[in-house]
This record gives C-alpha cells, sequence and structure tokens, in this order.
C-alpha cells in the first residue's frame, strides 16, 4: 500500500494536476499496458485498446494545458523517499535479503523514471511559446536527451526474477514491483509517442491558453453536437472552433479594413511634406491597401487551418506579396507625387526641361523596382550578399551583352545635357524629319508630317547631325530667284530691284538691320560667344540684287528673313512679298521669263530644190 501511493505521487505530476482523479489515472493507464501485453490478446483487442490509450492520452494532455503553470512549479521531489529507501536497501544488505534489496532498488529506478518524465514534459511544456519549427526541434533534443537517460536507468534485465515460481511475500513484492517498473518504462515511451502524435495540438492548446481561451474552448469542444460536427469535419482538418475564429477573423477585418484606411489618411494627412498630395496619395493606393489586408486576412487563416503553425514555404510566398505590394504601393505614392509636380511644371514651361522631368522619374521608378526586387529576393531568403558580389564579378558580361542599352543610356544623358533639342521641336536626322515627342531613356520619339510616329535609338541621335529648325529667335529664311525676260531695259531692272529692296526694308514682317531683338539670359549658362545673335538664333540679312544671267532670263536673288520663325506666318509673310513684287515688276514694265527657246530665220538662206 506504501509503495501504490508513493507510484500514485509519482504519477501526479505527469498526467493531472487535479489529486482527486490521480489513483484512477495511474490504474487506466497500468490497465491499458497490461491489456496490450497480454498473451492472449488479439490484433483486434489491442486496436481496440489504442484507440482508447490514444484518446486517454489527448484528454490527459489537455487537463495539462488547463494547468500548464502549475504543473511546471509543482514540486515533485522524492528526495526523502529515496534517502528512505537507501537506508532500507543498506539495512536489507546487512541481512542477505537479496531480493528485498532489488525490490528496493526497483524502487528507486521506478522514481527515476517519474523524474525524468516530469522534467521532460515541464521542457516540452516551456518550449510551446516559440514558433513550431523551434519547437519541434527542441522536442527532438528533449526526447533524444530524455531516451538517453532511460537507456542509463534501465539498465538491467529482470526477467529471470519474473519467472520464479514462490509464494512468499519478498518474491511476489520484487515481481510486482519489477512489472510496475517495467510498466513506467512503457509509459515513457507512451509519454513521447502520443506527445509527437498531438504536438500541433499541444501548440494550438498553448496559444489558447495564452490568449484565455483554453478552458471556453474545451468546453465548447465537449458538447455533444459539436464532436459530432468535428469527427466530420476532422477529416479536412477542421473543427468547429477553428471555423469559428476563421468566421471571426473574416469579420474582423472586413470591418477593421475601413478603420485602418481611416487612420492611414489621418497619419498621411499629419505628415507636413505630404499633406498637398495626401488626397491624390489615397486615391492611387486605396486599392493596394484593400489587397494587403485581404493578403494578412487569408495569411491568418492558414495560420489558424494549420493549428496556429506557420509553414516556411507558405510564409516565404506571403512575404514576396508583401514586398511587392509594398514596393507597388512606394512606386504609386512617387508617381502620385510626381504628376502633381508634372502639372504643376507643365504650367511653367520655363521653369525646368521637360524631358529632364520625364528622365527623372523613370530614374526614379527604375530605382523604387530595382530596391523593392532586392527586398523581395531578402524575404524570400536569397542572400543579397552572394547577388551583390555576382554583381561585380559579372557586371563585365552583363556590359558586354547590354552594350546597346548602355550606350543608348550614355546617349540620353548626352541629349540632355547636350541640350540638342527638347519636346515639340522641329528636327531633321539623318534623313528622318519631325516633331520631337520624347526623350526616353532608350530612344527618342518622332512624329513625322505625314503623322507617323518613329522610333530612334538615341546611341544614333547623339552621334548623328541633327538639324533644329525651332532653335530660332528671330528670322525664318526666303530666298527666291525671280527671272524676267532679255528684252527688259537695264534702267527698269535696276528701278525694280531697289522699290523691291525698299519694299522689304519697310515691310512690317521682315527682319532687318533696325529691327530690335532683346537678348535674353543665355540658356547654356556662363560662357564667350563671338555672335550672340548666331547663338540666339537671330537673322537680319537682307539682299536684293541682279545675280545672274541664265539661259532663259535675266535673275534677280531675294534674300531675306521674316521676323516670325513659325511656319504658317512665314508663308503668309511670303506670300505677301511675293504680291508686292509682281505689281513692282508690272509697275516697270518688266515680265517673268520663263524657259523657252526661239528661232531665228534668215532670208537670204536658199533652200535646195527638190528635182523631180
Amino acid at each position: 500500500m506504501k509503495y501504490f501511493y508513493i507510484l500514485i505521487l509519482s504519477f501526479l505530476p505527469l498526467f493531472s494536476a487535479v489529486n482527486t482523479v490521480f489513483d484512477e489515472t495511474v490504474r487506466e493507464q497500468i490497465k491499458f499496458i497490461n491489456l496490450i501485453n497480454d498473451d492472449n490478446a488479439t490484433q483486434d483487442s489491442i486496436l481496440e485498446t489504442t484507440k482508447k490509450q490514444k484518446v486517454f492520452y489527448s484528454n490527459l494532455l489537455e487537463n495539462i494545458m488547463i494547468n500548464k503553470k502549475q504543473y511546471i512549479n509543482l514540486n515533485t521531489s522524492r528526495e526523502s523517499q529515496t534517502y528512505a529507501l537507501e537506508k532500507i536497501i543498506n539495512l536489507n544488505k546487512r541481512r542477505g535479503n537479496r531480493y528485498a534489496v532489488i525490490r528496493d532498488e526497483v524502487k528507486i529506478k521506478s522514481y527515476k523514471i517519474l523524474d525524468l518524465e516530469h522534467t521532460m514534459m515541464v521542457e516540452i511544456l516551456k518550449s510551446l511559446d516559440g514558433n513550431y519549427d523551434e519547437f519541434q526541434d527542441k522536442m527532438a533534443r528533449i526526447f533524444t536527451k530524455n531516451h538517453i537517460e532511460l537507456e542509463k536507468i534501465n539498465n538491467k534485465n529482470y526477467d529471470d526474477i519474473l519467472k520464479i515460481v514462490d509464494d512468499s511475500l519478498v518474491i511476489k513484492q520484487v515481481q510486482k514491483t519489477i512489472r510496475d517498473y517495467k510498466s513506467l518504462v512503457e509509459i515513457n515511451q507512451d509519454v513521447m509517442k502520443y506527445i509527437s502524435i498531438f504536438d500541433k495540438k499541444m501548440y494550438r492548446l498553448n496559444k489558447y491558453s495564452n490568449y484565455k481561451l483554453i478552458k471556453p474552448i474545451l468546453y465548447i469542444n465537449n458538447i455533444a453536437i459539436v464532436k459530432s460536427i468535428n469527427s466530420i469535419i476532422s477529416t479536412f482538418n477542421f473543427n468547429v472552433i477553428k471555423l469559428m475564429l476563421i468566421l471571426f477573423l473574416i469579420i474582423i477585418v472586413y470591418f477593421i479594413r475601413t478603420i485602418f484606411y481611416n487612420i492611414l489618411e489621418r497619419y498621411i494627412v499629419k505628415i507636413q511634406s505630404l499633406q498637398h498630395y495626401s488626397k491624390e496619395i489615397l486615391d492611387s493606393i486605396k486599392k493596394l491597401v484593400e489587397l494587403l489586408i485581404i493578403i494578412i486576412n487569408i495569411e491568418l487563416v492558414i495560420y489558424v487551418y494549420n493549428d496556429f503553425v506557420t509553414i516556411e514555404s507558405v510564409s516565404t510566398v506571403f512575404n514576396i506579396i508583401y514586398g511587392f505590394i509594398f514596393t507597388f504601393i512606394i512606386y504609386r505614392i512617387a508617381n502620385a507625387i510626381a504628376k502633381i509636380k508634372v502639372d504643376k511644371i507643365s504650367l511653367d514651361k520655363h521653369s525646368i526641361k521637360f524631358e529632364i522631368v520625364n528622365v527623372g522619374i523613370k530614374v526614379i521608378n527604375f530605382s523604387i523596382w530595382i530596391i523593392g526586387s532586392l527586398i523581395i529576393l531578402f524575404l524570400a531568403g536569397v542572400d543579397l550578399t552572394a547577388v551583390l558580389s555576382g554583381l561585380g564579378i559579372g557586371g563585365f558580361a552583363v556590359a558586354l551583352a547590354a552594350k546597346d542599352s548602355l550606350a543608348n543610356f550614355f546617349g540620353t544623358l548626352n541629349i540632355l545635357f547636350s541640350d540638342m533639342f527638347s519636346q515639340g521641336d522641329w528636327i531633321k536626322i539623318d534623313g528622318v524629319e519631325g516633331t520631337v515627342v520624347e526623350i526616353g531613356l532608350r530612344v527618342t520619339t518622332l512624329r513625322t508630317f505625314d503623322n507617323a510616329l518613329i522610333s530612334i535609338p538615341n546611341a544614333m541621335v547623339s552621334s548623328k547631325d541633327v538639324r533644329n529648325w525651332n532653335r530660332r529667335s528671330l528670322g525664318r529664311r526666303i530666298k527666291m530667284s525671280i527671272g524676267v525676260k532679255y528684252n527688259s531695259k537695264p534702267k527698269d531692272l535696276k528701278k525694280a530691284i531697289d522699290e523691291i529692296y525698299n519694299m522689304l526694308d519697310k515691310h512690317s514682317g521682315i527682319a532687318t538691320a533696325n529691327t530690335d531683338f532683346k537678348h535674353s539670359k543665355d540658356r547654356h549658362g556662363l560662357r564667350i560667344v563671338r555672335s550672340k545673335d548666331d547663338a540666339a538664333g537671330v537673322k537680319k540679312t537682307l539682299l536684293v540684287y541682279l545675280d545672274e544671267f541664265g539661259a532663259s532670263s535675266i535673275n534677280i536673288l531675294i534674300y531675306c528673313f521674316s521676323k516670325t520663325v513659325k511656319w504658317s506666318e512665314w508663308l503668309e509673310v511670303k506670300q505677301d512679298v511675293m504680291f508686292k513684287m509682281m505689281e513692282i515688276l508690272e509697275e516697270n514694265n518688266l515680265e517673268f521669263a520663263f524657259p523657252s527657246m526661239s528661232l531665228y530665220h534668215e532670208n537670204n538662206l536658199e533652200l535646195p530644190t527638190q528635182k523631180e
């Protein structure tokens, strides 16, 4: 009776913190072992017993988890019992009571096994507070340690004593003690086995315990109808509590979404540098924020479904998604701010070149995605040190492979810094003529006058001659040659040339030496030029001269510049000048010549007569 009481006390810390059910717990566990080890047991009976044993352990673990703190702090020291047994062993050795010594030595071993089990359980309970992978690693180390210590204790075979047939009290006591000892060894192994089976359940119950929910959750699970439902859906790794938590999370996230967005709005408004852009920023990232919350909700649902265990591969996928979404959010914010800035800059055409703004935006966006890609790679578990080292080693190969792209990029810089042309300029490059639409990082696009869009690599643009018709401030050339007939009189020609010159010199649309032009600040900064007019694109030349005696006409050269550089206005000025020149020629009895051939017949030329 004394030993049975000690055995009960030794099992108390392992299976329950409730003293009133301890005796029944120990007897039930020993009963399971005896039924499984019974020589007359059949395969079906062993399977049935194993099922009951599994339910038994499941309930015991629930009781331990409910009283986790009390169990950890429970004092299970058996020093006094061990000390008393050692004294009895020494006494029996002196008296020569061999079987009594064996009996008490086995009892001490039983106490060590119970202490070992208690230590193992305490360490496992403490390791539950980490993540699941760490818990499994610690549990494996604890099991290994327990197994080694158990082998040290169970280092002797007592089967020969169990075979003794003797009705003496000592023999019966030692045989019973050995059988109980063997049961304890098997119990130790069963404890490890069922902890491994119920590791996720323990981890899940520990989460409930941390949130003070374990008692109500276990109460719900023990309701009859809940048990029936769980038996059906357990095949899919579901239970009623999981479904309730998942539904709760979905509802909470649905309501939190709006609250979170309002908090984000207030936070952005408080940032002084973003106050002017708050509406545009919020509009651009609203859908992304909602998507982010939905993704978080999905991850939480998977986390609950998997018994609060994080799956590393799934977690990596979600980390990559989060990295992409956050990069996209930064991209949207940057572009929302850039759009407002671009709208302001477009109103002030002289504040900054549009090409620099466009290229700057592209460089910023490119930088955001490069940094975002590195962050995504880091979240995916890639060693960035190796990646960056690889870039240094493979940089030469990359440069060779992307030499055309690099040439185009540096061509872009050359175009921007040399200020060859700007958006909207009318240019001609290598036979291609049109209006500049955009200077990109790789190509410059032109809209031709027949409305085609042509893209020219910037490397080619920077290496070719570029004719820019828009870099003219004053003076668009009007050049023509007027041919008059050879029968024109010299005095009429001279008078007509003088009148044409005077007409052009006084014409409101023609630039002359008397035309005023105020040079603005040099757009290229500090530099010395010999001719400011040439640098600014100013032409005032006016020439009207008798030029040459042509094959069919006497030619008068007209060479001047209109004040306007716009094509339509230039055409109007040119047309007006031509009409006035026609009037001057008519007033001076001059006629326009045209290509012709005159045939002269000599009167004294006798043609031979044909004789018949």
